[in-house]
């Protein structure tokens, strides 16, 4: 089983954002750039179609990144991804888990600390946790803020990946309350250069966990 790097930096896929038809290129250039994981959410496409996309995504990242299907398991199977995103309404964790081949990942999207211990508890490899500020795609979603990520912190052993409208400037905010990463669209497939927002995003990403640790040991040190 693939794991997610500490901090990992997720990127879903948006083909709105790039209407040129850009989209496996640009996230081959962000996958470059930094990106761990690629989650493939297209709600419009037809099973065959949402196929051939994760197929041509798959070679494309090259086995440089996760690739996980957002809630189909059955295209996840037949593409042969790394696993799948499951909606907070969707299947539960246990019933994915049987469908798919051994070592493949299960996450999970929640949007409260409650939902977050609940999905920790059924299993789940990691979990998005969100909206933790308003965004782009959930424009009527109040944003939790960071609060919401240090309460479910908490009480959770899997990977929290903070998501909703976390970009640059407030990607250093989640993880100092705890996230173990960020999952973004359009502050990486909305860039011009979705390469270099990517290798930002990673860089911001870094520094902030480096100081963090810091952070850490120092209270810890104090506490002694």
């Amino acid at each position: 089983m693939r794991q997610l790097p500490r901090p990992g930096l997720v990127l879903v896929t948006d083909r709105s954002l790039c209407p040129d038809g850009s989209l496996v290129a640009r996230v081959e250039a962000a996958v470059s750039g930094g990106v761990d994981m690629v989650q493939l959410r297209e709600k419009d496409l037809s099973s065959g179609e949402l196929y051939r996309l994760a197929l041509e995504l798959k070679k494309a990242i090259g086995g440089r990144a996760t690739l996980v299907v957002n809630d189909r398991v059955d295209v996840a199977l037949a593409a042969n991804a790394d696993g799948v995103q499951l909606p907070e309404s969707g299947l539960p964790v246990g019933a994915a888990r049987r469908l798919l081949r051994h070592g493949m990942l299960v996450g999970r999207s929640v949007h409260s600390a409650e939902g977050a211990a609940r999905a920790d508890a059924d299993g789940a490899d990691f979990l998005f946790l969100g909206t933790i500020f308003p965004s782009r795609s959930h424009p009527d979603a109040e944003g939790a803020g960071v609060r919401i990520i240090r309460e479910a912190r908490k009480g959770v052993r899997a990977p929290v990946l903070a998501i909703g409208g976390v970009d640059k400037t407030n990607a250093a905010l989640c993880l100092d309350a705890g996230a173990d990463g960020i999952a973004v669209i359009s502050a990486i497939l909305g860039a011009p250069d979705t390469k270099q927002a990517a290798r930002d995003m990673k860089e911001t990403m870094r520094q902030a966990w480096t100081q963090r640790a810091r952070s850490t040991a120092a209270a810890l040190r104090g506490s002694s």
